[in-house]
């Protein structure tokens, strides 16, 4: 038998690297051939699955000092058939045991499965196939073209769910009337015999109709070796309902009345539960309404308007006042101001002039614009935020793993609590029952004198049915739905759930200086003039000679001048002669006179006086400022100061981080002076300065050894190293241009407001998550003796099962009203 395969090797350099590669796979037994391309960097193996596979190929190859690229996809898988956190910790451990998937999660609040998988090994029949064999079904993929049909499945869902509850309730309430004159007055209307056969029938349908997919569910459970919740509600309701017919053979009391209560309230909760996680899930649901539907496009010289599924990259898109922009693309007419809440939570309106970009989804507000597209479908920024939220509620936080331990053990150790119960009542009836008698006084739901089987089974049946995991598999991921859904809409993106529970133990924020704390555009700050011979000299002529001869340059502070020049109205005019003195400065020739601009190097140089502007030049320099001298025809004009200004909300978003507890650091590779400036001014008291940029990991390294638990922030291309070298890597930038793969955290706005956003959310979702992880184990760990001890009645149990898995999701969704804003 005979199987081909192809390795992509990473870190071969030579021929040698790749006779060295060939060399290894011809060695490994059961390769009967081995080729190796160079140039293509691959290696074609024949070999014999049954003596070697492909895993040991990779492990000869990385023996051999090289590497094999493994190809990962992402999936997002729609499961069908769960119902309780023993469902979701099935279906991913079936998952995460099968050959190449690389990781699954599972969420049972958004019913979903995210996959990484490698697809020479696996494929998506491969992985319905898996999920079919732990007893579940794959409902369908999640993407942005089904995506838009996730509104109406919940909407199914939950009127499906609201149909079996009131179909239940429909024969459950007369039972319950039926039932209250025997209850208060000893009376069993018309008669003994009628009326329990009359109770048997009515709860046939709540059971066998409208709780079909219960049984269904605990069969398909059973039948692939796994455990779930409904195994423990159809053991108890199945159990009640048998004690009908049994009482006419045996001393049992009539508990078919109640197997239909029971299941009423169970299905009651799994309404209640499908409404709120449908609430705890609307983020998704509001980014997916702000798409645009249609756009107008300029055809020839006429507007067409196209569905925006048609529109393609290039098209000259029409948009008026109010319209949504309908994908992301770069002004090319007009101006306008545009509303980006939807994207950065900001509500103060952008002003967009040609060559700026534009997101999809924002809106149009003051002006008539023509816009170029440039991002369409699945790769528009919109896009990117719904994978983003999706793949965040596809993780999982490290605190929920001690639940999913539980989860996985919880149903198969609650059924033999519950057949040891049985066996307690039935080995030891008197001690029991003297302790029912007892408390029956304040207990009025308690009867103490039933037969020994019939307080056997009640005790028995309240184990099975207030036993809950579904408050354990929901206390993470509904929080995690809530949170990260408040997130997109504050211009936080969380990438993974562990940043969650990593940012609330950060100690540090460090923060990168240039486009993080200053703009990163260099800006005219300051005109200094100096009056040569008693003259006249004005700031418009001093700017005007200096932006002549810089707008030769590319350098960032010359461009700053020029820049300075054109928003004042100034012309520059055409220099001549011009030069570039490296580290110094430039000269040119403007209008006939010769013109230097820099540093005082080049005027000592020169030997040009600058002792008047000695004073200024000191008091820029020491504000972090770049002063460059302007001289003409050898005298001192006086000069510009340029610097990268703080933006807006540095100073206050600081201030606040050091309020919270926070220290804060900075890490630039500017000199020592301007980053002490520059964090003197923001109010940071930690400075690591003059870092090149590979020398940034190692800051931070340092750091952490001072500090514990960093979180770094910045703009996530030029600092990714760092970025991942931190605990947490917040990475910010403004609009489209985002490096999302770089972070765990994304800031939408390119202001510091987002850190303190994403402290405080990160704060709030975790102190929720530890809530509900509370609530449910106290929950369990209190209910289960009590229901042990007969102390509660089936259907008082059942209550209180189904109110612990509500408690949970209603507690997540109150996370809403966290002010996660800045102060």
């Amino acid at each position: 038998m005979r199987e081909k395969t192809t390795l992509e090797i990473e870190g071969m350099s030579c021929a040698a690297c790749a006779n060295a590669v060939e060399s290894a796979l011809k060695k490994t037994g059961g390769v009967l051939s081995a080729s190796v391309n160079l140039a293509a960097e691959k290696a074609y193996v024949e070999y014999d699955p049954e003596t070697v596979d492909r895993d040991a190929l990779i492990e000869a190859v990385r023996k051999a000092g090289y590497d094999v690229k493994q190809r990962r996809e992402r999936i997002v898988l729609r499961i069908g058939g769960m119902s309780c956190a023993a469902c979701a910790a099935a279906v991913e451990n079936s998952l995460k045991k099968s050959d190449g998937i690389f990781f699954a999660g599972v969420n049972l609040a958004t019913e979903r499965a995210t996959v990484e998988f490698d697809p020479a090994k696996v494929d998506r029949d491969a992985l319905y196939r898996i999920v079919g064999e732990a007893g579940y079904e794959v409902v369908g993929v999640q993407d942005e073209e089904t995506a838009s049909s996730e509104d109406d499945e919940d909407v199914r869902k939950m009127d499906e769910a609201r149909r079996r509850m009131l179909g239940t309730w429909a024969f459950t309430i007369p039972i319950m009337l039926w039932m209250v004159p025997e209850m208060f007055f000893g009376i069993m209307w018309p008669s003994h015999t009628v009326m329990n056969l009359g109770v048997i029938l009515l709860a046939i349908p709540p059971l066998a109709v409208f709780g079909r997919n219960t049984f269904l569910s605990a069969y398909r459970a059973v039948r692939h070796g796994s455990a779930n919740m409904d195994v423990l509600i159809a053991m108890g309701t199945g159990a009640a309902f048998l004690t009908g017919p049994a009482m006419f053979f045996l001393p049992v009391a009539n508990y078919a009345g109640v197997s239909a209560m029971i299941m009423a309230f169970h299905l009651t909760g799994r309404y209640i539960e499908a409404t709120a996680k449908g609430r705890a899930s609307q983020a998704i649901k509001k980014l997916l309404e702000l798409g645009a539907k249609t756009a107008r496009v300029i055809r020839g010289d006429e507007e067409v308007e196209i569905p925006i599924d048609e529109v393609v990259p290039g098209d000259i898109m029409a948009i008026r006042p109010g319209e949504k922009i309908p994908t992301d693309g770069e002004v090319v007419e007009g101006s306008t101001t545009v509303d980006e809440s939807m994207a950065t939570g900001e509500s103060m309106p952008v002003k967009k002039l040609p060559g700026d970009q534009v997101i999809g989804a924002t809106i149009n507000q003051t002006g008539f614009i023509k816009v170029k597209a440039s991002r369409v479908g699945k790769d528009t920024f919109l896009a990117q935020v719904i994978r983003l939220v999706e793949e965040a509620q596809g993780t999982k936080v490290p605190i929920q793993e001690f639940a999913d331990r539980v989860t996985g053990v919880f149903v198969p150790v609650v059924v033999a609590i519950a057949l040891g119960t049985l066996a307690l009542w039935l080995i030891f009836p008197g001690p029991m029952a003297s302790l029912l008698e007892r408390v029956a006084p304040a207990l009025p739901w308690i009867h103490p004198h039933e037969s020994r089987i019939t307080l056997a089974l009640s005790a028995t049946i309240a184990v099975l049915v207030i036993a809950c995991p579904c408050a354990l598999g929901l206390a993470t991921p509904t929080a995690l739905l809530v949170g990260s859904g408040m997130g997109a809409e504050n211009g936080v993106l969380i990438r993974r759930g562990e940043a969650i529970q990593a940012m609330k133990d950060v100690r540090c924020v460090v923060f990168d200086k240039t486009g993080t704390i200053t703009k990163g555009k260099p800006e005219v700050t300051d005109i200094v003039l100096v009056k040569p011979g008693g003259g006249s000299l004005s700031e418009k002529d001093l700017l005007a000679v200096a932006a002549s001869v810089e707008s030769r340059s590319e350098h960032p502070l010359a461009l700053a001048v020029v820049r300075s020049a054109q928003d004042r109205g100034i012309a520059a005019q055409a220099p001549e002669d011009f030069q570039s003195i490296t580290g110094k400065g430039v000269t040119a020739t403007v209008g006939g006179k010769r013109v230097l601009v820099g540093s005082r190097r080049l005027m000592h140089d020169e030997g040009i006086d600058i002792s008047e502007l000695e004073g200024e030049l000191q008091r820029i320099e020491d504000e972090a400022k770049t002063g460059m001298i302007v001289a003409v025809d050898g005298v001192a004009w006086g000069l510009i100061a340029v610097a990268d200004p703080l933006k807006d909300d540095s100073v206050a978003a600081i201030r606040q981080l050091r309020e919270m507890g926070l220290d804060t650091a900075m890490v630039t590779g500017d000199n020592r002076r301007t980053a002490h400036a520059i964090a003197k001014k923001v109010g940071i008291t930690h400075v690591v300065a003059e870092v090149l940029p590979d020398g940034k990991v190692q800051a931070i390294t340092g750091l952490k050894e001072r500090f514990g638990t960093i979180a770094m922030v910045g703009d996530g291309i030029n600092d990714a190293p760092a970025l991942a070298q931190a605990d947490v890597g917040i990475a910010i930038g403004t609009g489209t241009d985002i490096a999302i793969e770089s972070s765990d955290i994304t800031l939408v706005r390119g202001d510091l407001s987002g850190v303190v956003t994403a402290v405080k959310l990160s704060r709030a979702t975790f102190r929720k998550i530890r809530q509900n992880l509370f609530w449910a184990f106290f929950y369990n760990v209190i209910a289960i003796p009590v229901a042990i001890l007969g102390l509660l009645h089936p259907v008082m149990a059942e209550i209180a099962m189904a109110t612990s898995s509500i408690t949970v999701v209603t507690n997540a969704n109150l996370l809403r009203r966290a002010k996660v804003t800045p102060d």
